[in-house]
């Protein structure tokens, strides 16, 4: 090869390397820009005093059990007293005919009925005199009767409703006691009352199932989890379904694997703030997003057997409403900044 020749080919190769590496370059600049960026899929450590949680779960469900209790016990207390008014409406039905009884009883006498059937003309006289006083009898005895039962009824429907108003009472005590243990715990975490995050014109989410006596069952974690390969119950599921159907739409993830909290237990959810995962403390228009989507939890809270909220340094329990919240290592996880945290009954 002429030296012109190996001149014109080493120029060939430098500009041929040139090219390939601007080329890859340009690609391996232009992927992260182009790429809708991979969510992570947990949030790690969320911080937090786990006697806090544990407190929280055990008083959040004795608040809500007594709850439930009151709300029965305020629901018996008004069917016993809408008897009462009936029985007594009968009562005052029943006050004339049984003074009748009564003066009639007088007027007669216990002579009187004898002294009708010896002064029959006839033995026929006789028999009708005597089926007329046995119908008689028979009347008032059906008056005084129905009194008599009146009465009993009004007695034990008084009595229910006593036991009502007393049971009420009993179940307010325990909301009361479970709320003073939970700001106990909750002064661990800074406390103080906050103005919290509350719009009257949240959407209104379907209720989720519920006993009989309005109470919530017990459920284990036997649904997948549409976020990620894990399990959440029935009623974390259907929180999730309803959240996501009224709007709140972006990056979910819920059950985590470890942990003593509500994630294994598939009982908890985690809303990002931002569209495309969790990232730094979210300002502008994602705080707006956290602080609708918080709002819209708590106002439906009881609908969807909701155990407390926590976002931006702040959380919510049913007994204390909106309290200040901190953590120890006070990143965007841990402080909640980042995203709602949502946990079930």
């Amino acid at each position: 090869m002429t030296r012109s020749r190996r001149q014109r080919f080493s120029l060939a190769l430098t500009l041929l390397t040139a090219v390939s590496m601007l080329v890859g370059g340009a690609a391996v600049a232009a992927g992260p820009a182009s790429a809708t960026p991979s969510p992570p899929t947990t949030l790690g450590d969320e911080g937090g005093n786990p006697l806090l949680r544990d407190v929280l779960e055990s008083t959040g469900r004795g608040y809500a059990a007594a709850s439930v209790a009151v709300e029965n016990a305020r629901k018996r207390q008004a069917a016993y007293a809408d008897e009462l008014r009936q029985i007594e409406a009968q009562l005052d039905q029943l006050a004339p005919e049984v003074g009748e009884v009564a003066v009639s009883a007088y007027r007669i006498g216990r002579i009187g009925p004898l002294s009708a059937l010896l002064g029959s003309a006839s033995p026929d006289d006789f028999m009708d005199r005597a089926e007329g006083l046995d119908l008689i009898a028979q009347r008032d005895n059906s008056k005084l009767r129905r009194l008599h039962e009146a009465r009993n009824r009004a007695s034990r429907a008084k009595a229910a409703a006593d036991a009502a108003v007393a049971d009420e009472q009993r179940q307010l005590s325990v909301m009361a006691a479970q709320k003073e243990a939970a700001e106990r715990a909750l002064s661990l975490v800074g406390g103080a009352a906050t103005e919290g995050f509350v719009n009257a014109s949240s959407p209104v989410a379907a209720p989720a199932p519920r006993n009989r006596d309005g109470s919530l069952p017990a459920q284990s974690c036997n649904r997948d989890d549409p976020t990620t390969v894990g399990c959440l119950t029935p009623r974390a599921l259907h929180a999730l379904t309803e959240t996501r159907r009224l709007g709140f739409d972006r990056y979910v993830s819920c059950y985590r694997a470890g942990g003593p909290f509500e994630h294994p237990k598939g009982r908890a959810c985690d809303f990002s703030a931002q569209p495309g995962g969790f990232g730094g403390n979210a300002t502008d228009g994602d705080k707006t997003y956290g602080n609708n989507l918080a709002a819209f939890l708590v106002r439906n809270a009881d609908r969807l057997g909701i155990l407390y909220v926590i976002w931006y340094r702040q959380i919510w329990f049913p007994a204390t409403g909106w309290k200040a919240y901190s953590s120890a290592k006070g990143d965007p996880s841990s402080d909640h900044t980042n995203h709602v945290h949502l946990s079930l009954l």
